[in-house]
């Protein structure tokens, strides 16, 4: 028996879907214009009918801050505006192993390495290159988490050592639909980010590539992005929520907040065009979603997380994502790191002052309580 909304468009879909049928533009505009409930429920179903009732848990550092040369204007650490975070040359790999074990104990079972740049380099950076290498031997030899990396554009030559290496997943975000990308980044263009995805891929790396809402863009915007994802084939799809950062572009232009209404849409539509990914919950959240939005958000078909802090902002705490899971009737992902949920919230209860590795970038929670 097919679950059933009432909702046509949206029982259609299901019934698609849980077919072996991938939908297409013309599905993912007509998904997005209906009922934020009817969406809901039918994107909640397809992950219970294809997904493990598990919510991933990934977590990341950022192992070189600031400076960056290209002008993504939502970025804080870009080169091209003044918005007061700390610059850092890379970490080096010790430093990183250190923040892999954090992530480890708070549950997350994967561990992305993140460098600000248009991208490592092995040919001119020779030497950071080696140190990126290392940082992901240590993490892959003395954790159970799962390694992955976002470092810019890739050669092919690199992609295949990467890949070599055992990094799991090669995360490269598109950011936006490919007509409104222009709007966002000048510096290079959405082409040269599916090149990178598509390079990472070919080498046999999985993909972990979304999208940040709430930069003006329009509903159509937010499907063709996922349309486009659903070309190159991904395996986690990040959802982004702009945390408007003081000194940037696109929080000098003083855009409205989005709805949260239009965030759980936009990830149930997600969970219908990519049935089989990892839909995951990630940066801006806590500051746009409140708690019962969060949940939402996971009941309406996201079933991955970024837990602790961002680049250059503070994030949640693992204990109250844990928190987060429980009240949307699921469970953490334990499949490489095999941790202890209550563990996680009893050092959280006892801990009064948590290490973090946030930066200083002023923020739109800060902002409003500057107001």
């Amino acid at each position: 028996m097919v679950y059933e909304t009432g909702n046509r468009t949206v029982d259609d879909a299901v019934a698609r879907v849980l077919d072996g049928e991938r939908l297409d533009r013309r599905d993912g505009l007509a998904l997005i214009a209906q009922p934020v409930d009817d969406l809901a429920a039918g994107a909640d179903y397809v992950r219970t009918k294809l997904g493990d009732d598990t919510v991933d848990a990934c977590s990341i550092v950022n192992a070189k801050a600031g400076n960056c040369a290209e002008d993504c204007g939502f970025c804080a650490q870009s080169v091209h505006f003044d918005t007061g975070i700390d610059n850092y040359g890379f970490l080096g790999p010790e430093k990183i192993l250190e923040a892999a074990k954090r992530a480890e104990r708070d549950g997350a079972q994967r561990f992305g390495i993140v460098l600000a740049e248009k991208g490592v380099s092995k040919e001119h950076r020779p030497e950071e290159w080696e140190e990126v290498l290392e940082a992901i031997r240590l993490v892959r030899d003395e954790t159970d988490v799962e390694v992955d990396a976002s470092l810019g554009i890739l050669t092919e030559e690199e992609a295949a050592i990467l890949a070599d290496e055992g990094l799991n997943h090669y995360n490269h975000n598109i950011e936006t639909s490919p007509r409104y990308f222009p709007e966002i980044v000048q510096s290079h263009t959405f082409e040269k980010r599916v090149q990178t995805l598509r390079v990472a891929k070919n080498a046999g790396m999985d993909l972990c590539a979304g999208v940040i809402l709430g930069m003006g863009e329009t509903p159509t915007d937010r499907v063709d992005a996922a349309m486009a994802l659903q070309d190159i084939g991904i395996s986690s799809l990040p959802v982004n929520i702009l945390n408007p950062v003081a000194g940037t572009p696109l929080a000098e232009q003083g855009l409205p907040d989005i709805m949260t209404e239009e965030v759980v849409k936009t990830i149930a539509v997600y969970r219908l065009l990519h049935p089989e990914s990892r839909v995951r919950l990630t940066g801006g959240r806590e500051v746009n979603l409140d708690t019962d939005g969060q949940v939402a958000a996971l009941e309406a078909g996201a079933d991955g997380i970024l837990t602790g802090d961002y680049l250059t902002t503070e994030g949640q705490s693992a204990a109250d994502d844990l928190e987060i899971m429980d009240a949307a009737g699921l469970e953490p992902n334990t499949e490489a790191n095999q941790f202890d949920p209550e563990a996680v919230k009893e050092r959280a209860a006892e801990e009064t002052d948590t290490e973090t590795a946030a930066g200083t970038a002023q923020t739109k929670s800060e902002l409003k309580s500057d107001d």
